[in-house]
């Protein structure tokens, strides 16, 4: 079995994450392709897509919020995501018992006794008239009928679990500030989310087992789950089983894997883990130069990944989950970035060569002109720590 090293599968990734060579796609499909973006900070996802695509016009953006052509929403690993209607709706009904579990690990105590079938109906009554919701004005129209949990054990629940929601714009347009307004995602959608247990899988995400059949599909087969890993390794692969649930945050993923093996090939990393991939997917060779690329808090390219070793040391992990947005230099983390009174400011963790040094401050006026349009091309580029 082949061995794929660090840098290898650090330009795979690049390849497959817009991020070796700017990609002339729209907007949308690049949303597709990279299976959405995180978003819980409204404005990092313009970032991550100017640094993926030419002539990235951030209003293309906003226009696809507004029109509900994306959405965002609570899904993978329970984080905010901006995501296609298209994979929204069929990608929901598969994180439900994922989503609920993630909830209860954090109010388990709070939402002890509870019926969380009943709580969930009641929030969707409350829900029907298609007025939009804060949270915590979801929480305070059940708080009588459940005073014990408290209004935020009871609002993550409904809006991040229970009740698939959809938060309205202006959250998450550009340039926009706004607080986070909630309506049923069927409804801002116009159309019913997929049910997971289509096709017989099951609706708990357990490791579909069985071959009775109804309709095309054996009862118990997981074709939802079947379609996340396949465009899951288009967008991050190669890729570990670990790597796949550290990505989604669901556990009952490995018999979808095992329904699709003979399609996928495999390799194995430094490390002796088996790597998935699709067979036709881009693996450029590992010399291949990587440009500069400014990346936006929490990006798809580090956080997709159960061992983020190819893109980031271990010494800055935590970078990684603390909201730092960093830049890339030759692939890898290399420094974090902020912006004061329209200036690009990067902190690097290393040296920088001078070569190193003139494409990051090429790059940062760049993205200066982008975040402020056109009114500053400023870069300040700190000393490397001794």
């Amino acid at each position: 079995m082949t061995i794929l090293d660090t840098r290898a599968l650090n330009r795979a990734t690049l390849a497959r994450q817009l991020l070796l060579d700017r990609a002339d796609v729209p907007v949308l499909d690049a949303v597709a392709h990279l299976c959405g973006l995180q978003a819980q900070e409204p404005q990092e996802p313009f970032v991550g897509l100017w640094s993926r695509l030419r002539a990235f016009d951030p209003a293309a953006l906003s226009d696809l919020l507004i029109r509900r052509g994306v959405v965002r929403t609570h899904l993978m690993r329970r984080t905010v995501h901006l995501l296609t209607a298209d994979d929204i709706l069929a990608w929901r009904g598969r994180h439900d018992a994922m989503l609920r579990q993630r909830v209860l690990g954090t109010y388990r105590r709070e939402l002890a006794g509870v019926d969380l079938d009943e709580l969930a109906a009641a929030g969707r009554a409350v829900m029907a008239d298609d007025e939009p919701r804060s949270m915590s004005e979801l929480a305070r129209a059940l708080a009588e009928r459940w005073p014990e949990p408290g209004p935020r054990a009871l609002g993550e629940m409904l809006v991040a679990a229970l009740i698939p929601m959809a938060q309205l714009p202006p959250r998450g347009v550009w340039r926009a500030r706004a607080g986070v307004r909630n309506v049923l995602l069927s409804s801002w959608l116009g159309r019913e989310i997929d049910s997971p247990a289509r096709n017989g899988a099951d609706p708990n995400g357990a490791d579909p087992v069985g071959s009775n059949r109804v309709g095309s599909d054996p009862v118990g087969s997981d074709p939802v789950g079947e379609a996340l890993v396949r465009r899951y390794l288009a967008a991050f692969g190669p890729a570990a089983s670990a790597d796949l649930r550290a990505w989604c945050g669901l556990a009952g993923l490995p018999a979808a894997v095992a329904a699709i093996r003979e399609e996928l090939v495999t390799f194995r990393d430094e490390r002796g883990r088996v790597l998935l991939d699709l067979p036709d997917a881009p693996r450029p060779d590992p010399d291949t130069p990587a440009p500069v690329r400014f990346l936006p808090a929490f990006d798809n390219a580090i956080l997709g990944y159960h061992d983020r070793g190819r893109i980031i040391d271990d010494a800055h992990r935590l970078l990684s989950v603390a909201g730092a947005r960093v830049v890339l230099v030759d692939g890898r983390v290399a420094a974090t970035w902020s912006v004061q009174a329209g200036t690009v400011i990067v902190t690097p963790l290393g040296g920088f060569s001078r070569a190193d040094r003139a494409e990051v401050a090429e790059q940062g006026q760049e993205l200066a002109a982008f975040l402020s349009d056109g009114e500053s091309d400023r870069v300040q580029i700190d000393a490397s720590p001794r």
